[in-house]
């Protein structure tokens, strides 16, 4: 009898243990986000909602951390434009189909882009291919004899991973790309993407912008590299003659661009970032990046560069950009441009 009760308790601890770890590791579905907005519109305590999704807590508290804007406003499609994008950015054990291995491997030798700038494109074009994959293939083929890693700007040699402990720097009061109004689409005009060059050995930076429908650039040579303060008040001098077309810019997490208040403040214009490790929600400017480096290559002392030089290189881009597209319809576009910032640029 005794023995019967022993092995009653302990299978009754086992079971409470299997279901703790199914809760603790469960990966929430579609349904599941939508109990969760539903029941917090009803204003049910997140204990009970945890426990009414058969989920931990702390899965739940990590969900409304990730998908919540600026107000703590849960958004259910906000959710499932994550989950989506973890789900095509982690490698697992999926196949990549060689159309999209060779096109990787081509936008690296031609354009010589990073993984990063690489998987975001294709990304954009319905190609999935994680970042890792890439730099998976780069040393599979160094391995093998290949030379794909010389196409990378620091060869392999610094994609060591950092080990525990270290803490990540955030931004303060930055606002996520969730928040960004859905008219900022890049179907109307003033919506810019912002980013930075790095030369030779991270010693000195270009910092470029795009205007999103037009493709039209704007670039400048950093002085005292990638600080975020004199970094702003660059920006804020290139911007401030088309001040009032500015209807948003959006950048990454980098630390150059930690003092976006002050350049929010100065023109009046709303900053976003994007997601970590998502460079394809700035796709206009990644591509810009890669394009500008046909006239600025990888492994360039940007200090054998002046401005005049830099400015040539922008001209150049804007050349290219006129001779895709119709030369009138650049015009017009650019005399609305023109006329919208109340004088000729």
């Amino acid at each position: 009898m005794g023995n019967a009760i022993k092995l009653k308790r302990e299978t009754a601890v086992s079971q409470r243990l299997i279901i703790f770890a199914l809760m603790k590791y469960k990966q929430l579905t579609s349904e599941q986000r939508y109990t969760i907005f539903v029941l917090l519109q009803k204003k049910m305590k997140k204990k009970d909602i945890a426990k009414s999704i058969n989920v931990s807590p702390s899965t739940l508290y990590r969900e409304l951390k990730r998908n919540s804007g600026s107000r703590n406003h849960y958004s259910r499609e906000t959710a499932e434009a994550n989950a989506r994008q973890e789900k095509h950015k982690k490698p697992g054990n999926r196949s990549i189909s060689t159309d999209v291995r060779d096109e990787a491997v081509r936008l690296l030798k031609e354009y010589q882009w990073s993984p990063e700038q690489i998987s975001g494109y294709l990304h954009r074009e319905g190609k999935f291919i994680s970042t890792e994959s890439i730099y998976r293939l780069i040393r599979k083929d160094k391995k093998n004899g290949g030379d794909l890693y010389k196409n990378c700007r620091h060869r392999l040699k610094h994609r060591a991973r950092p080990v525990g402990g270290a803490k990540r720097v955030m931004i303060k009061n930055r606002v996520r790309i969730c928040d960004r109004p859905k008219e900022a689409d890049g179907t109307r005009f003033g919506d810019f993407e912002m980013d930075t060059i790095v030369g030779k050995g991270n010693h000195g930076a270009i910092v470029t912008l795009v205007e999103r429908k037009t493709n039209m650039l704007f670039m400048r040579k950093l002085p005292y590299g990638k600080d975020a303060d004199k970094l702003a008040d660059v920006v804020i001098k290139m911007l401030k003659p088309i001040k009032k077309i500015l209807k948003s810019i959006t950048t990454d997490n980098g630390l150059e661009f930690a003092a976006h208040e002050k350049i929010s403040k100065a023109l009046d214009v709303p900053v976003y970032f994007t997601d970590p490790y998502s460079s394809w929600q700035k796709g206009a400017i990644e591509n810009a990046n890669g394009l500008i480096r046909q006239y600025i290559p990888n492994g360039a002392v940007f200090s054998h560069y002046s401005h005049q030089q830099i400015r040539k290189s922008m001209i150049d881009q804007e050349r290219n950009w006129i001779f895709q597209h119709q030369e009138s319809a650049f015009t017009e576009i650019f005399s609305n441009f023109a006329l919208a910032c109340g004088s000729v640029i």
